[in-house]
């Protein structure tokens, strides 16, 4: 029996049986990803749930280093939907029983952006008749701006740490307090108190970036108790400081297969999370998502920002599917998802197993 047949076998993990995983190839990586498709199987079905994305913002107070649409980048051009835009995108979903949106922009904390994000929340429950899910990405915010969208109506919320080893953290951000690793950290802790489904993600290949990284963050998520996750491979923008780094990063099909692994391998640590195959993947393998779906990932996020808008949210290079429109995405994901031997969930929530559970334990305790 190999070595990571054995680790396979285990029901707790340690940061080296993890690296382990992550550094397995050939046969062993077969072995992998055999058992996280099984491990979905088994806990979380072959059912994908669509979250409808509409991305309605490029507009960001951030500068982080890895962004296409950070604040100093002079070349990318600025927009910003209307409400209309926004809730002519909601209605589609509505229409096409994809269950859910997600409402993700660049960073920003004004009120009245706070404002509008309530105002679209309940707008959206309204015109959906109670039926469309709410995820919201729209970063970092007081506790008391996240408990009001959530009475709103928005129940789920991600908020992608990118790495939680905070010297790598510093090393991809600027070094003040808008870029702060512990007040990200605080933000998530602030979400799950509130109630929300809490998402996170890092990003997988950057620079610096070790394999102890990269298990650390696998643990992370455990030991936060984390509801789900969105992770992929990190690609890099040519108007971004990281990218005279270019040349020391993994080559491209192996932070792929590195964000496969990652898939995988959290798929076996926590096996009733809701996991995202990111739109990334496909930016590197034509069937990058479907390949995710197959070794554990269980959310697709079809991209219903107006197609005018798509090239805009450049958040790093190569992005897929920007000359689409919604209804062009829709089909060619019942296609994809048939292919990874899925199922869709028309018309669900698709909520995170890992959070119902909590909430009943919990509420049983009260």
């Amino acid at each position: 029996m190999s070595h990571i047949s054995t680790i396979l076998e285990q029901t707790s993990f340690s940061s080296a049986d993890l690296q382990q995983l992550l550094l397995c190839d050939g046969e062993e990586k077969r072995l992998l990803f055999k058992k996280s498709g099984e491990v979905k199987d088994l806990n979380v079905g072959n059912k994908v749930y669509f979250r409808g994305l509409i991305e309605f913002s490029n507009v960001c107070d951030k500068d982080c280093y890895y962004c296409g649409i950070r604040k100093s980048n002079r070349t990318a051009r600025r927009y910003n939907l209307t409400d209309t835009e926004i809730l002519d995108a909601a209605r589609f979903a509505d229409e096409n029983k994809f269950g859910s949106v997600v409402l993700q922009s660049g960073e920003n904390s004004s009120p009245a952006f706070s404002d509008r994000i309530e105002r679209l929340v309940r707008q959206i429950k309204h015109i959906s008749e109670g039926r469309l899910g709410i995820t919201l990405s729209v970063g970092e915010q007081t506790e008391t701006v996240y408990r009001r969208w959530f009475e709103a109506g928005a129940h789920r919320y991600l908020l992608r740490i990118e790495t939680t080893n905070p010297l790598l953290y510093h090393k991809i951000h600027p070094d003040d307090e808008l870029h702060d690793f512990n007040h990200r950290l605080d933000c998530l802790h602030s979400l799950q108190r509130l109630g929300y489904q809490v998402g996170t993600g890092v990003m997988i290949g950057l620079p610096f970036q070790t394999t102890a990284d990269l298990a650390n963050d696998l643990l992370f998520f455990q030991q936060f108790g984390i509801d789900m996750v969105g992770m992929g491979p990190y690609i890099e923008h040519s108007e971004t400081p990281l990218y005279e780094f270019r040349h020391e990063l993994l080559p491209i099909q192996e932070r792929f297969d590195l964000s496969l692994k990652m898939i995988a391998i959290l798929r076996i640590l926590m096996k009733d999370i809701n996991i995202a195959a990111a739109t990334a993947l496909q930016a590197i393998d034509p069937l990058g998502r479907e390949k995710g779906v197959k070794v554990g990932a269980n959310i697709i996020m079809p991209n219903i920002t107006p197609g005018f808008y798509r090239n805009d949210y450049s958040l790093y290079q190569n992005k897929p599917c920007i000359d689409e429109e919604p209804a062009q995405c829709k089909g060619c994901l019942d296609a994809r998802i048939a292919l990874a031997d899925g199922e869709i969930g028309y018309g669900e929530w698709g909520d995170s197993k890992h959070f119902m559970k909590n909430k009943e334990n919990n509420e049983l305790k009260n």
